[in-house]
């Protein structure tokens, strides 16, 4: 019987074969990445164009997700688009929202105002519109909730932390000059003085005036309909609906068919998303995350998320109208 002989493997051509994988891997990942960079790029810059990768006529959805922020530009810009598109024969403003600062807002109420001058604009409420997603969602001329849609909240909060206890058991004193006793209050390393928080009081005051002005105009509230409303508490769709918080229940489909009904706007067109620069973005790094996921790099991943998370949370300041549950 023959005996067949294995020719002995050199621990040198074996290393080379290991290279030659790695680096055959790593083109190719390369690659792979590269055309998603591609991609991204067209579709980037054929919606900055165009506005969105078709122009058939549709219905915009326009969606108020999460926070609130104050710098409202990539929206205000996203709306300008909106309305100069002659292929948008009606908008549809979806909200998921529990509110965030009073002058975000503010700005994007009055950027939804502008856009109703151009185009019919409905309002659907797909989850929470509480506080500062209310005064976006009062901004159109028809609002549709989901029965279990919570809506409402009206009212303003001013929050500010007070360190001084923790500074007393330091052993830790803070020194100040300043040009009047108001100034810098209220102040994290003091209790508040009856006037600071007088004087806050007046601000918070002030706003919420602003805010109740706001929902009796456009919701047509007499005063004492206004102030069963204006207590600060959220409300479901269904009890937004006798509150007249809400116009009905129903889906964004519903919402759709007052655009038909109310609005001449043609039956049965797409409902297309319109996305802001900013969320673009965010969905980038988002893309980028999910890549590291798939290579194994999962601390690089996390990363990424956290940095998308600071980056909408780092611009949250201010006065806000915002909903929150109780934690006691």
């Amino acid at each position: 019987m023959q005996e067949t002989k294995f020719m002995p493997i050199d621990a040198e051509a074996i290393t080379d074969r290991r290279r030659l994988r790695r680096k055959l891997t790593f083109w190719r990942v390369a690659g792979i990445l590269a055309l998603i960079a591609a991609v991204l790029a067209f579709g980037y810059a054929a919606t900055d164009r165009f506005g969105i990768p078709e122009g058939r006529t549709h219905v915009a959805r326009i969606a108020v997700n999460g926070f609130i922020i104050s710098n409202q530009q990539r929206m205000a810009d996203l709306m300008d688009r909106v309305g100069k598109a002659n292929s948008v024969s009606g908008v549809v403003i979806s909200i998921n929202s529990p509110g965030g600062t009073t002058t975000g807002s503010e700005e994007l109420y009055r950027n939804i105002r502008k856009l109703a001058e151009k185009k019919p604009v409905v309002t659907f409420v797909d989850g929470t519109a509480a506080s500062g997603g209310y005064i976006t969602a009062i901004a159109a001329d028809h609002i549709v909730a989901r029965e279990t849609s919570l809506v409402g909240s009206i009212g303003v909060l001013f929050q500010f932390p007070d360190v001084s206890g923790l500074l007393d058991h330091l052993g830790v004193r803070v020194e100040e000059v300043k040009s009047a006793p108001l100034k810098a209050e209220p102040s994290p390393f003091k209790p508040t003085s009856p006037e600071a928080r007088a004087a806050l009081q007046s601000v918070v005051n002030d706003t919420f005036d602003w805010f109740k002005t706001l929902v009796r105009e456009r919701r047509r509230l007499n005063e004492a309909e206004l102030a069963t409303a204006s207590t600060g508490q959220v409300f479901s769709g269904r009890q937004g609906v006798s509150l007249k918080l809400v116009d009905r229940i129903g889906s964004e489909r519903d919402a759709v068919a007052w655009l038909e009904q109310e609005r001449g706007v043609a039956r049965d067109l797409p409902v297309r998303e319109w996305e802001p620069r900013s969320e673009r973005d965010f969905s980038i790094i988002a893309l980028a995350a999910t890549g590291a996921d798939l290579f194994g790099f999962e601390r690089a991943a996390e990363s990424l998320r956290r940095s998308a998370v600071s980056l909408q949370a780092a611009q949250l300041d201010g006065l806000l109208a915002l909903w929150h549950p109780s934690e006691k």
